[in-house]
């Protein structure tokens, strides 16, 4: 998955080579043709060296993988295979952002953000983190990873199709893959989901100019404002520098899951349902694959790059996850010893830094050479992005569970693959380190289990919410939550789990694991979907499609009210408001008031926030319900333009508002109010990040489709309201759908966005799109006479020598 920080520039690179090299020499036909090049192998034999014995891979009618093998390790090898076959763009991305190789193959002519994100990485040593995690592998999963990137490298040996264009238009060969270069997303997954040290320094901005109870506005039904002792050496920070050496990995997620015991499944086995949250494009983050082995079954989606099922089944248990959004980051302000800059002062004196040199490659320019620097709580993010980040004298360094030698995470993954049961579920997670993650875990005996395992720091004092003194210890870790300890049951009273992102544990947990918690209106949602009675399969799935916005619900009424009397408003906000009037909240993609509500909340927050908060709004911009209801019912002194002589009220706030959303509406859709329909905003961006801008071909790359739902929904439908372009593109939501069947695994429901394929002339590239959008599933089950009935290609792979080793 390439950061959201890299897409924009490289997709123009791509358009710039791909108008003045390659469409003038191929022409279009030529170009179409070198694309269907590429398409591989689905059917026939192919003889690859590193295999034990013959494989065959059946492909079914949605080109899933259905891996028939002798041994284990001749299946993780397969898994390889088909990855690179069908992946390989999408995996060199991932491996090269992590190990910070970007620069390398784009170099800077088109701006510096390849060699940013490179320091960033280097600087963070995420791909030594990884390479150290593979050491911590025990052999059973080493044989994964090691036959994994072997196969990996018997198709870009054996290829008889072309490279992806991706390679050719940037004129790369891969190198072979390293089980390190599986190990990486991992680490970037850790990143990303655990990234509240980007909200310790919004934290420290916003401290420096608000009062402790207007952070309670802007952060209602949190607690972001006990009291804080900043560091005095805080105010000589600059923020903005320290959020450019932390590297920017894009949304961190939000996803749901619930579960239902035997007693409330109309199967009288448990259903778990699951859909993680990510970023979305074309081809989709997730990959569908099915493993069949003598001793080893499991089906569901992995990530192209990656030998482990992420999320599945292996026959016996089934598991899905969320994250928890703990705070396992912290900044911390190291001093300097005064007497030898080359050191910095702890409680116990001064130290050395650890330091080492790291090249960046940068195509077309010299090599660049950076001094990377740690301290006893991690790394210094003092590359020249950040070199005033800390005040002079100081430098900030990173505390991250992640970023440890001694991460097991790859391990604990690999056992959850192969747990025969709950219990054995559950000491796989005791390997666990990050990120947090909500999980919640079935055997087809009946128990149904939820924990959240993680390493999740112990502080010596205050809560992690605001960078913090180094030198005095008196923030420092001692320690980490408990195994036994960390939020966990088992077969619960009320018969079902249910978690999206809310607050795992309640005001008595005796542990600090988060300040505060994201919105819990898809919770609160999905348990009044769930009710008190049993439930089917199928009812299950359409439960993940529900659209319903409790808090546009909620919020509607206290923005409708105040208007009912003002005398200046025209006939097209009337007609607006009578809209709103008789909607029932539902984010409809065929319906108008889903976007002229969404438009209007977008514009009150801006116009309610942006003068308060300066520079700092941009950070803050989103939909943002509960502030809104705070402010309309508790703090209207917020409504007030502080930009203006007069003394603005809320009811002039909505008014204004409304009128500025309906013009922008009638700019971009006409003035025919019954024409307009939130999808034609909402559209689910499914595009090649890179290829979509490739001129004149650039539309065929683009699978994006219009979408219901919204942030607030179950079926959520995320958007980036501060895009003054596309505000309400969805580009974050339920990439992978899952519904698992404890009573029949077979019966399990599986969906991902696009489709198996990267090539965008296979006709699996998007083949999957509308049944995603409508909430359609695929079963992943059957033996190989099934599955060949079924229209099923085989592909047989072969070792070069029958019956030698590799």
């Amino acid at each position: 998955m390439i950061p959201r920080a890299v897409r924009k520039p490289l997709a123009i690179l791509v358009a710039v080579l791909a108008l003045v090299v390659v469409v003038p020499v191929l022409g279009a036909g030529g170009f179409l043709l070198w694309l269907r090049q590429q398409t591989p192998a689905y059917e026939g034999a192919a003889t690859v060296p590193g295999i034990e014995g013959p494989v065959e891979i059946l492909r079914d009618r949605n080109a899933v993988p259905h891996i028939f093998a002798a041994t284990e390790r001749d299946a993780y090898f397969a898994l390889g295979y088909v990855h690179a076959q069908d992946r390989l763009w999408q995996m060199e991305t991932m491996r090269r952002s992590g190990a910070g190789r970007l620069a390398e193959l784009v170099g800077t002519r088109f701006g510096d953000w390849a060699l940013r994100l490179d320091r960033s990485m280097r600087t963070l040593g995420v791909y030594r983190r990884a390479e150290e995690a593979y050491e911590e592998l025990s052999p059973e999963a080493r044989t994964a990873f090691d036959a994994y990137a072997a196969g990996v490298n018997a198709w870009m040996a054996t290829r008889r199709e072309a490279l992806p264009i991706e390679f050719q238009l940037l004129r790369h060969t891969p190198e072979p893959w390293r089980p390190a270069d599986s190990l990486v997303w991992g680490k970037l997954m850790a990143l990303q989901l655990s990234g509240d040290s980007r909200d310790e320094l919004f934290r420290a901005s916003a401290l420096k100019s608000l009062t402790p109870e207007q952070m309670r506005d802007l952060f209602p039904d949190s607690d972001p404002t006990a009291p804080v002792t900043l560091a005095a050496a805080l105010d000589g920070m600059n923020l903005q520098g320290a959020l450019a050496a932390l590297p920017d990995l894009g949304f961190d997620t939000a996803s749901n899951e619930w579960a239902l015991t035997g007693a409330r499944s109309a199967t009288g086995k448990p259903i778990i349902a699951n859909d993680p949250h990510l970023g979305l494009e074309a081809p989709i983050l997730w990959y569908l694959a099915r493993i069949v082995t003598p001793e080893h079954r499991i089906a569901g989606a992995t990530i192209p790059g990656v030998p482990l099922h992420i999320l599945g089944h292996n026959g016996r248990v089934a598991w899905g996850f969320t994250t928890t959004h703990s705070d396992t980051q912290d900044l911390f302000i190291e001093k300097l010893d005064p007497q030898d800059l080359g050191r910095y002062l702890t409680p116990d004196g001064s130290a050395a830094f650890e330091t080492r040199q790291e090249t960046i490659r940068i195509a077309g320019q010299p090599d660049e050479t950076l001094t990377v620097r740690e301290t006893r709580h991690g790394p210094v993010l003092t590359t020249p992005d950040a070199a005033d980040a800390a005040p002079e004298g100081h430098v900030l360094a990173l505390a991250f569970p992640g970023l440890d030698a001694a991460d097991t995470t790859a391990e604990a993954l690999y056992r959850l693959n192969h747990a025969a049961d709950a219990a054995a579920v559950r000491e796989a997670l005791f390997l666990h380190v990050a990120p947090q993650q909500n999980v919640v875990y079935a055997d087809t005996a009946g128990t149904l289990g939820f924990l959240s395992p993680a390493l999740v720091p112990v502080r010596r004092g205050g809560d992690g919410r605001v960078p913090v003194p180094g030198w005095t210890g008196e923030h420092d870790w001692i320690g980490y939550i408990p195994f036994d300890a960390l939020p966990q049951a088992v077969d619960p009273p009320s018969g079902q789990f249910v978690n999206a992102n809310n607050a795992v544990v309640g005001p008595g947990y005796p542990y600090a694991l988060a300040t505060e918690w994201p919105d819990p209106a898809r919770a609160e949602r999905i348990v009044q979907l769930l009710g008190d009675g049993p439930h089917t399969v199928e009812e299950v799935a359409a439960q993940q499609m529900d659209e319903l916005s409790l808090p546009a619900r909620d919020l509607l009424p206290l923005m409708l009210e105040p208007l009912r009397s003002v005398p200046d408003l025209n006939g097209q906000a009337h007609a607006a408001l009578d809209r709103l009037a008789g909607w029932d909240g539902r984010m409809d993609r065929d319906r108008p008031e889903p976007l002229i509500f969404s438009w209007w909340e977008r514009e009150l927050v801006r116009r309610v926030f942006a003068d308060e908060l300066g520079p700092l709004f941009q950070s803050y911009w989103d939909l943002r319900p509960r502030a809104l209801r705070r402010v309309l019912t508790q703090a209207p002194q917020w409504c007030d333009d502080r930009t203006t002589p007069a003394r603005e009220d809320c009811t002039a706030m909505l008014a204004s508002s409304l009128k500025s959303a309906l013009a922008e509406i009638e700019r971009r859709h006409g003035t025919d109010m019954n024409g307009w329909r939130w999808g034609a905003e909402h559209k689910a961006a499914l595009n090649h990040r890179l290829l979509g801008r490739v001129p004149l071909l650039g539309s065929m790359f683009d699978l994006s489709i219009p979408t219901g739902g919204g942030a607030f929904t179950v079926n959520r439908g995320t958007t980036r309201v501060r895009d003054p372009q596309e505000p309400f593109s969805h580009v974050h939501g339920p990439g992978l759908r899952a519904v698992y069947d404890m009573a029949d695994l077979g019966n399990s429901r599986f969906s991902i966005a696009t489709g198996q394929s990267g090539n965008p002339l296979s006709p699996h590239w998007g083949d999957l799109v509308q049944g995603w959008r409508d909430g359609a599933g695929l079963r992943l089950a059957g033996d190989r006479g099934t599955l060949a009935r079924d229209g099923a290609t085989l592909l047989t792979l072969s070792p070069t020598r029958p019956g030698s080793s590799p």
